[in-house]
């Protein structure tokens, strides 16, 4: 991985406006004198929580606790490491990266890699310039307007034209200084059949769409086919040295922030079904690229928004096709919505017959997968005869174990109860089968796993521990006696952290700064900070282990465990320190007095100078470790 010059990294910090960055993924206001604030983009709330210090470029949530600088906070919403979250800035901010003490076969591939870019964005823009200026290409020209697509948000695209002559990108590519051995690793040519010493251009006579990656990088292309005499209709990239078939999205680079700040985001199949929903004003709609949806594709998804909205063709096969991809979404954390379109119609058909405004109409009215999924099953059912409508309920069945009770699930009883014309009651035990409905399944116990739900979301500053086997034993707790079921405990008013979870992230930051931790869990602040009983009893446990250096004996499984629970989060945590525990401890304290607020009364003027007094301690805390890090 390569190691980039720390004097880049500083000119990166320097130029990105850290403001704007973030309001790409939530909407701030300013609070005092170099200070924003807005709703956090790490988790759900109803008041906002998240601060920006403006001079600093850093960032805090007084709600789950995520916090750094803007590094951090690109590897945070684009789920990439520090090198890609670097590469991404350096690209907003038009720095060019240079490494430092990089392997030679790792700075070797990196040079080749930048080298194919290049030969990629040269050719997208001699596209593009042929589809704009060339006579070839009016044919070209004439298709897209015919489907009513905006010029300026094809030159958007980067749409462009392959002229038909079978040498013109390998000439001059060659001219440039390209071998043909680049032009085939960057899927531009493709060899002949009969004399395989000849190579000539992969596209000919097709409209160009250009397929990238998050930070826009040309690596391959999608053509489509102008005559009737050419086939295929479509012809794609193959898989070579920077294009891999099935882990990008078209336009994801445009939809992104889009797609974050509504919360959703659209998967159609075809290129100008994209362009035409981004011309409707749904900006946030991306595409295949010429395959069935893939588990990379679908973690791709799962990281722009945490809707999905499934917009694939309403014939036959794009309904199979959405089925399929719902199968394979499922359990990913992604809601699935369906947007039902007239049939026969995708979406650039109906921006061509019935417009933008009726377009932009039908995908306010999604309806969610469950729903869709009953309605196909009825749809292709013989609903006649008695067993017909026997099979019908065998094929609801695994539909319904899939649908959670309440509202949705009822009513989807009653519309197939009116459809197969039985009682609602009596249909009910039918579909849920011999097992009895499906009911919710619990949440883990706080404390039960490494991966449970005290483990659900990573301290800053920490790894979320991995894994779901027994944790690393404690010393001095008995043997056998590990991981009892504790009782979950309540969650906040405010919306924020679970305080079980909070709580015991202060505690595995204190057992792994060590002895000097010891002073942050005094008798007076156990009473205040811990609402969980189990949990004050481990703070006063670990105090006298962090004086004494002695691990505390214990023959009660309850204690046993949560302490047992305390050194596996401990080994987690990256970066000890006082200052990392004293923060942790802070964060919890500011949680305990913004719940107390709404019913403080008489006290209320008292807590909120208390609660303004820890968020600038916090602030300055979040400031000190930040600068430690880049030091480190």
């Amino acid at each position: 991985m390569a190691r980039y010059a720390k004097e880049d990294i500083d000119r990166i910090r320097d130029a990105v406006d850290f403001v704007a960055l973030v309001e790409g993924r939530t909407e701030l206001r300013r609070s005092g004198v170099g200070r924003m604030v807005g709703l956090c983009p790490f988790h759900d709330e109803r008041t906002p929580s998240f601060s920006v210090n403006v001079e600093d470029k850093l960032f805090h949530c007084f709600g789950c606790g995520e916090g750094g600088d803007l590094f951090r906070f690109v590897e945070l919403t684009e789920n990439v490491d520090f090198p890609e979250a670097v590469e991404l800035l350096a690209d907003r901010a038009g720095i060019q990266l240079r490494t430092e003490d990089e392997d030679p076969q790792a700075a070797a591939r990196r040079k080749q890699e930048a080298r194919l870019l290049e030969l990629l964005d040269r050719t997208c823009r001699y596209y593009e310039r042929q589809l704009w200026s060339a006579a070839e290409a009016g044919g070209a020209r004439a298709e897209l307007q015919r489907r009513g697509l905006d010029p300026e948000l094809l030159r958007e695209f980067r749409v462009g034209y392959a002229p038909s002559a079978f040498e013109r990108v390998l000439t001059a590519s060659r001219h440039a200084g390209y071998r043909p051995e680049e032009l085939l690793a960057a899927g531009l040519v493709q060899r002949s059949r009969d004399r395989r010493d000849r190579v000539y251009d992969r596209f000919r006579r097709r409209i160009t769409f250009p397929l990238a990656d998050r930070r826009g990088r040309i690596l391959g292309f999608g053509a489509r086919a102008l005559g009737a005499d050419q086939k295929p209709k479509y012809v794609n990239s193959a898989d070579g040295p920077v294009y891999h078939k099935g882990q990008h999205l078209f336009a994801a680079h445009l939809a992104r922030k889009h797609a974050a700040r509504v919360g959703e985001v659209i998967l159609c199949e075809g290129y100008t079904d994209v362009i035409a929903l981004h011309q409707a004003g749904r900006r946030n709609a991306v595409g295949l690229m010429g395959t069935a949806l893939t588990p990379d594709q679908v973690g791709e998804l799962r990281r722009m928004a945490s809707v999905l909205v499934l917009a694939l063709d309403a014939d036959a096969a794009g309904r199979k096709a959405m089925l399929k991809a719902a199968d394979l979404a499922a359990g990913s954390g992604l809601e699935l919505q369906v947007a039902m379109l007239p049939d026969g119609m995708d979406p650039a058909d109906m921006l061509v017959k019935r417009g933008a405004a009726a377009l932009d109409q039908a995908f306010g009215r999604t309806i969610s997968i469950g729903r869709f999924r009953v309605g196909q099953a009825l749809e292709e059912a013989d609903l006649q005869t008695a067993e017909g409508k026997d099979r019908a309920i065998a094929d609801l069945r695994p539909i319904f174990a899939t649908i959670d009770p309440g509202v949705l699930r009822m009513e989807l009883v009653q519309d197939v109860a009116r459809r197969l014309r039985l009682d609602p009651t009596v249909l009910g035990p039918l579909l849920d089968g011999p097992g009895g409905p499906p009911a919710r399944r619990a949440p883990d116990p706080v404390g039960s796993s490494p991966g449970g739900a005290g483990a659900s979301r990573a301290a800053p500053g920490s790894a979320a521990p991995r894994g779901g086997g027994p944790a690393a034993s404690a010393p001095g707790c008995p043997a056998g006696a590990w991981e009892p079921a504790l009782p979950p405990a309540p969650s906040a008013s405010t919306g924020t952290e679970d305080p079980a979870e909070a709580e015991l992230r202060f505690l595995a930051s204190c057992r792994a700064a060590g002895t000097e931790a010891a002073s942050l869990l005094g008798d007076d602040r156990l009473a205040e900070l811990f609402a969980h009983e189990p949990h004050r009893q481990a703070a006063a446990a670990l105090r006298e282990w962090l004086r004494a250096g002695t691990p505390p004996a214990t023959d009660d499984p309850l204690m046993a465990g949560v302490l047992r629970r305390l050194v596996a989060l401990a080994q987690q945590v990256e970066h000890p320190s006082v200052a990392r525990a004293e923060l942790d401890g802070l964060q919890l304290e500011f949680a305990a007095v913004s719940r107390r607020l709404p019913r403080a009364g008489a006290e209320s003027p008292a807590l909120q100078v208390r609660r303004q007094a820890l968020r600038v301690r916090i602030e300055e805390l979040v400031a000190t470790l930040a600068r430690s890090a880049r030091k480190g």
